[in-house]
């Protein structure tokens, strides 16, 4: 059973920059890929980037290429979303996810995943 827990929503300008974290426990990560997700109301989860735990290979969607990067500290069990450049567009709540064994082609399925953090709020407005 692996928890995860997020941190470092808030509410930014447009431009702005926000650093996401999702600290994860009671499990082993090597198998793991580790993906932010984020919804707004109405809207579907929407697959935004992912971190392949036994390499950290990484994944993003095409919408945040340029401006949202992952990484991870591994003695920390932790991975991070540093997000620049926000736009409104960009404002959701943001989850960190885990699922084992994921291909790059399955990353955006929110049903490969096992386990959900309980999300962050990133809200974007001048």
């Amino acid at each position: 059973q692996v928890q995860l827990v997020e941190a470092g929503g808030g509410s930014v300008q447009p431009g702005g920059s926000l650093t996401l974290s999702c600290a994860a426990s009671g499990g082993t990560l090597s198998d793991y890929t580790l993906s932010w997700f984020r919804r707004v109301p109405g809207k579907e989860r929407e697959f935004v980037a992912g971190l392949r735990w036994r390499d950290g290979h990484t994944s993003r969607a095409d919408s945040v290429k340029g401006r949202f990067t992952s990484s991870r500290d591994k003695p920390k069990n932790t991975i991070y979303l540093q997000m620049r450049n926000l736009h409104s567009a960009d404002a959701a709540v943001y989850y960190c996810a885990a699922g084992p064994r994921l291909i790059v082609s399955s990353l955006p399925r929110p049903s490969g995943y096992h386990y959900w953090g309980q999300g962050t709020q990133v809200t974007v407005s001048s």
